[in-house]
């Protein structure tokens, strides 16, 4: 009966839709973007990105298109968005410009956190070609997902996910058959680090490759939109041969939130990418959906975050290498998120009783001196700081953090982002007005708005690791990767608690120092999904083990392993389990870049 009424609701939308003209716009897709840029980074919440006017408190250059409309006339105005920081209103207030004349309604301040549909007023349609603009007025995060222009005197357009969800594919005329990418070998989704090593990995053993990645750029949490350094060892390994591969990843040690953005080799990487033959790359694609066949894998599909366009992707085996445990979760792998109990896993640093708790999400930023005295916009709806409580830096490092278990990290994104900003410019803000002396003369040079995340899903493995693992140093007969970095799992900080308590930004850890040991290759593919490999910060260990294998360098290595194994079992026909089954011995060859067994 559900399914039913589902069916009858959107063939009721389908049929009025069908009587009268509708023009729909995805902001994302704009031909000129100007300042505003794209965020993908809460699709699997919205199923969408929109443009976002991130200026740092300086008004943005305006994001423009041009709009065929089937016929002269009258049409209404809808604009889908929100008030992102609504205490009582936020500042991401902007207009919206139709050929040249800003409609009346200012959106973005309604005081509402709620992503929904604004209406904007009536418009008159003289040509068949007319021009769009979204004009930024505060350079504060004023965010757009989608515009509607239609005669239908009495259409609202929907706001709940389901309904919008088919309007939004109705309107952008998405098919149950996207575009065919090349069948591949391996399909590696996620572009950072972990994934862009599996992907070279595989190649450079003779497989052909697909690497997809949501982001214009490869490396995640250390290109340039994120920022953050290479941690982990690459010396210290058992097997020489791993690492390899991170190294030509390795840009040096910019640090954490360096305001030079070259210093992460974003150009690089990418061209370290495209120069290997086997590999096809996708960026800005965003998988959102996972075909399978039994328990297996046959097609993941994705869609362009600007022009919308869908493809599917088809191989034999998938790598997810997402860091969010994506493709995992969509095909149904067992995975656990959040810390297990002492009861559970026997680790002393464990949590006394299991909960949600998760390591949070970072968004960096910088200041530069410059020659002359700068102002700062006051920010009433920003986090308030006094004389007591402020943070007294002139630039970000790794303890600027959100989301300790009172935030989902993967259905939260945008609130985290959100509260982070909300955090560095109320801060910054204050800095300036209450401490000219030092920064008077000193402006935000970049804040990042993309969230740098640590801990969100774990795909279970056919071995979870432990402390115990890590601290006694186990040698397991598949022990791969070579791991050196402490435990080191985040909590908030103490007085930022004190006076931010539920909603920390600030973070502490304390480092457990462990000897150099080895991640079997176990925790590399999934417990009950066929075809499935991970790599990164997913990979299958308990909440206490990450906080020590969660590390980037480490991360490559892993997707070093994966494609070493990923050649085996398109070698043999085997499954990723077969390997350890039936080719162990070939695959810890291969790492220690011997001849294999009963080879001559």
């Amino acid at each position: 009966m559900k399914h039913l009424l589902r069916t009858l609701l959107l063939l009721g939308i389908s049929l009025k839709l069908s009587a009268q003209d509708y023009v729909f716009l995805e902001t994302e897709s704009f031909t000129d973007k100007g300042g505003w840029v794209i965020d993908q980074q809460s699709f699997v919440v919205m199923g969408s990105s929109y443009l976002m006017a991130h200026g740092m408190g300086r008004p943005v250059k305006d994001a423009a298109t041009t709009v065929p409309f089937p016929k002269k006339g009258k049409y209404r105005v809808w604009v889908r968005t929100k008030d992102w920081a609504p205490f009582p209103k936020g500042p991401g207030k902007f207009q919206v410009v139709f050929n040249g004349k800003p409609l009346n309604q200012v959106f973005g301040e309604s005081g509402s956190d709620v992503w929904k549909w604004y209406p904007g007023g009536e418009v008159d349609v003289q040509n068949e070609q007319m021009n769009v603009a979204l004009h930024d007025l505060t350079g504060f995060n004023g965010r757009c997902d989608a515009i509607l222009f239609t005669n239908a005197p009495t259409f609202i357009p929907p706001d709940k996910l389901e309904a919008m969800t088919a309007f939004r594919k109705q309107q952008l005329k998405l098919t149950d058959a996207p575009a065919q990418a090349d069948n591949v070998d391996l399909v590696v989704v996620g572009g950072g680090i972990a994934g862009t090593c599996a992907a070279i990995s595989a190649s450079r053993m003779g497989l052909k490759v697909a690497l997809i990645q949501d982001r214009p750029v490869l490396g995640g949490n250390n290109s340039s939109e994120i920022r953050v350094h290479l941690m982990g060892d690459v010396d210290k390994n058992h097997y020489p041969k791993l690492g390899r591969i991170v190294r030509e990843m390795d840009n040096g040690d910019p640090g954490n939130g360096n305001p030079d953005a070259k210093e992460y080799g974003d150009a690089r990487k990418t061209a370290i990418v495209k120069g290997e033959r086997n590999i096809s790359l996708f960026l800005n694609t965003h998988v959102y959906k996972v075909e399978k066949n039994g328990d297996k894998i046959v097609a993941v599909v994705g869609r362009d975050i600007a022009t919308n366009k869908e493809t599917r992707f088809t191989g034999t085996f998938f790598a997810d290498c997402t860091g969010d445990g994506t493709i995992g979760d969509l095909a149904g792998a067992e995975f656990r998120m959040g810390r297990e109990s002492k009861a559970e896993t026997g680790e002393s640093l464990a949590a006394d009783k299991a909960d949600n708790f998760t390591l949070g999400t970072s968004n960096l930023w910088a200041s530069l001196e410059r020659d002359t005295v700068s102002s700062f916009p006051e920010t009433p709806w920003a986090i308030q700081f006094s004389d007591e409580y402020h943070i007294d830096e002139a630039k970000a490092d790794w303890q600027w953090e959100t989301g300790f278990g009172n935030f989902n990290t993967i259905t939260d994104a945008e609130k985290i982002r959100d509260h982070n900003l909300r955090a560095i410019f109320g801060n910054w803000s204050y800095l300036k007005k209450h401490k000219a002396t030092k920064y008077a003369k000193r402006e935000l040079a970049w804040v990042a708005y993309i969230g740098g995340k640590r801990e969100s899903r774990r795909l279970m493995g056919d071995h979870v690791l432990t402390q115990m693992d890590i601290q006694e140093g186990k040698q397991y007969p598949d022990g791969t990767v070579t791991a050196t970095w402490t435990i080191d799992l985040h909590f908030p900080d103490e007085r930022n608690k004190k006076y931010f308590e539920g909603q920390e930004f600030f973070a502490g850890t304390k480092h457990i120092k462990v000897a150099p040991y080895t991640i079997p290759y176990r925790c590399l593919y999934s417990k009950n999904i066929n075809n499935l490999f991970m790599a990164g910060r997913n990979i299958s260990t308990t909440h206490v083990a990450f906080g020590s294998t969660r590390v980037m360098r480490t991360c490559g290595m892993m997707g070093e392993v994966v494609g070493f194994a990923a050649y085996l079992t398109k070698k043999y026909s085997t499954s990723p389990r077969g390997v350890y089954q039936e080719h162990l011995p070939e695959l810890m060859a291969i790492i220690k870049d011997e001849t294999p067994p009963g080879k001559p």
